[in-house]
């Protein structure tokens, strides 16, 4: 029984012992960026679909039977490469037609020219009347005037006939077949739509704050969704002056240099400089944002300015303050802070989500950092 006093005594001893000593107080590193680079643009990025810059519609001027087809999607085309044929019979009878028209029309003028001729000929001698005579020659003009329409129908006819074959006026990609093998094709009917395959253009909407620092030759870039690594240069070709949407005016975007990669349909991020709200900004890294909710830190570049908040090491107390600031926008891994800040700054730039204002850290060394 003395035993189990003496024990009990000693772990009541031990725990007010642990209780009297109380826990040390954890002091963080803390890893900041020096605010000194400044930027006068900020880089704003639009979502958008690499479309072809001309997108051609392929038909017959005549009508007729097709022949079979072998073409399909993304089949590139050389300037002069056959396209489609229409089945020549019908079209080669009509030019044989046009030919028997016009071998007859000229039997029948010469026919009534020699007339005319000799009818002349006896009005002179007095054997006949001047109405016969008139008469003959009025026969022989209208022969001659059928033979011309005749001819002329022949070249139509023959024309037709070099127009039963579908070619291709330039170098370039088919992007859709509309018609099947062995269809009867009225003239004008679409075969198929045919784009170059080295010139592209981007479609995208901006807001009215945006469209009005914008000019055509504007420099601009283009990265695919897919590949982000690669780039490549356009201008602004066209700006919208009236909104196709609520304060939404359309923008196009040439490409000034190609890539074997590129195809229509690609989804692509268009980007390009605007001028910063005010004179300059600072650049800190995306990673110093604090997101806790507060204030409004909205980073999608939807607004031209928005609000979010920082740490600032504070060398006199050693503790972090907090700091509102205006973000402008992003550029890279950084943001475009344009208030808030000053040249000299240090702004925490890591772990800031285990940070509170007012808290004491220990400034970690430049080889630390």
């Amino acid at each position: 029984m003395f035993r189990i006093s003496v024990i009990l005594g000693c772990f009541l001893l031990l725990g007010c012992k642990e209780e009297d000593t109380a826990p040390e107080e954890i002091i963080r590193g803390l890893k900041v960026y020096t605010v000194a680079a400044t930027e006068n643009a900020n880089i704003r990025r639009f979502p958008a679909v690499l479309e072809p810059s001309e997108l051609t519609s392929l038909s017959f001027e005549v009508g007729g039977a097709l022949e079979a087809i072998d073409l399909s999607v993304g089949q590139r085309i050389t300037k002069g490469e056959v396209i489609a044929r229409l089945d020549e019979t019908s079209l080669a009878l009509q030019v044989e037609t046009a030919r028997a028209a016009v071998a007859q029309s000229e039997a029948a003028a010469r026919n009534a020219a020699e007339t005319s001729a000799r009818q002349a000929e006896l009005f002179e001698r007095g054997s006949t009347t001047r109405v016969a005579a008139d008469d003959a020659k009025a026969a022989a003009e209208q022969a001659a005037a059928v033979l011309v329409q005749s001819q002329k129908s022949l070249e139509v006819a023959q024309e037709n006939l070099s127009k039963s074959v579908l070619t291709a006026h330039m170098d370039g990609i088919i992007n859709t077949v509309e018609v099947t093998s062995f269809a009867n094709l009225s003239a004008g009917t679409p075969v198929a739509t045919l784009y170059p395959a080295d010139s592209f253009e981007v479609l995208f909407s901006v807001n009215f704050d945006t469209v009005s620092q914008l000019v055509v030759g504007k420099r601009a870039e283009i990265r695919l969704a897919d590949r982000p690594d690669i780039a490549v240069a356009a201008v602004i070709s066209e700006i919208g002056s009236r909104a196709d949407a609520v304060s939404s005016f359309p923008i196009v975007l040439e490409l000034t240099e190609g890539n074997p990669l590129l195809k229509a349909g690609m989804a692509v991020e268009a980007s390009f400089e605007l001028p910063l709200p005010e004179a300059e900004g600072f650049v800190v890294p995306l990673s110093a944002v604090l997101k806790d909710g507060r204030g409004n830190s909205n980073m999608s570049g939807t607004e031209e300015v928005s609000r979010a908040a920082v740490y600032l090491f504070d060398s006199d107390s050693g503790t972090v303050v907090r700091r509102e600031i205006s973000v402008a926008g992003i550029r890279e891994n950084s943001i475009l802070v344009i208030d808030g800040l000053e040249a000299g700054d240090l702004v925490a730039s890591a772990g800031v989500s285990f940070l509170k204002d007012g808290q004491k850290v220990n400034l970690l060394t430049e080889e630390e950092n």
